[in-house]
């Protein structure tokens, strides 16, 4: 049966972030995720998980400069050192807080730029995070992301992302498959599914096309879930998505999940 992490990033954004945990416990959560930790003290999110009984599923490494649009760092030319840094602080979070996956963003290419060197680094760094973090026993994801949300982003397909982690060759090195980008760039997610799920190491869902509740548009996900299912997946399904009105009252969809579970 899918297990379900509430997105804190864009979920319940009617409450502070410090207090969106206890209200993803409250609507029957047993898992969260979300971009970023680090404006917040590691030990003040630590105590909100285990204080409302929630396992971290997932969050992002530093991006670089968000403020400024910069949507990772990890296949920009000059930026190694920064990124070696940031592996590090990362880590620093998830032995804290006790996730197991953790997501590597690309970055953004101009146009002009070489996507060759781009690739080049990129590879070289996914080694580098891949192997410090084997040490802690985290799989790191990178993530296709469509260029509709993020122009210019370096990564999009499924395919080139799953041939980048055969390149690199590392055993925790794996795919995030977000059906919501997934369905944007290529669609056929059945049969992507099928063909990728050994090397996929998370997944999100949201709707498409307006990334709202996964109860309406183009995907029809209770097949989506049954299919996932019976493929063995195991892990955390993160809802990246952003809700149409209040959270708590979108959740329709999730009750004869939360159900099954009971």
């Amino acid at each position: 049966m899918p297990r379900f992490a509430a997105n804190l990033t864009m979920m319940y954004n009617e409450h502070g972030f410090l207090e969106r945990f206890a209200a993803a416990a409250q609507d029957g959560f047993k898992a969260v995720e979300f971009l970023f930790p680090y404006d917040f003290p590691a030990a003040a999110l630590k105590d909100r998980l285990v204080g409302h009984g929630l396992t971290q599923a997932l969050f992002n490494a530093p991006p670089g400069d968000w403020a400024v649009g910069e949507r990772g760092i990890a296949s920009l030319p000059g930026r190694e050192d920064e990124f070696r840094r940031s592996i590090d602080t990362a880590l620093d979070y998830t032995r804290q807080l006790g996730n197991r996956k953790l997501h590597v963003m690309a970055g953004l290419i101009a146009a002009g730029q070489s996507r060759e060197q781009h690739r080049e680094v990129y590879l070289r760094n996914l080694a580098y995070a891949a192997q410090t973090a084997q040490a802690d026993g985290i799989t790191v994801v990178i993530e296709p992301i469509n260029t509709r949300d993020i122009l210019g982003f370096f990564l999009n397909r499924q395919d080139d992302a799953q041939a980048i982690c055969a390149e690199v060759g590392a055993p925790n090195l794996k795919v995030q498959f977000d059906c919501y980008h997934c369905q944007i760039v290529e669609g056929d997610l059945a049969v992507k599914l099928k063909r990728d799920m050994a090397g996929i190491g998370h997944i999100q869902i949201a709707g498409v096309p307006e990334r709202h509740e996964p109860d309406l548009g183009e995907l029809n996900y209770p097949y989506l879930f049954d299919l996932i299912d019976t493929l063995g997946y195991d892990g955390w399904i993160g809802c990246e998505y952003r809700p149409r009105a209040g959270t708590s009252a979108g959740l329709g969809w999730l009750k004869p999940y939360l159900q099954q579970d009971a």
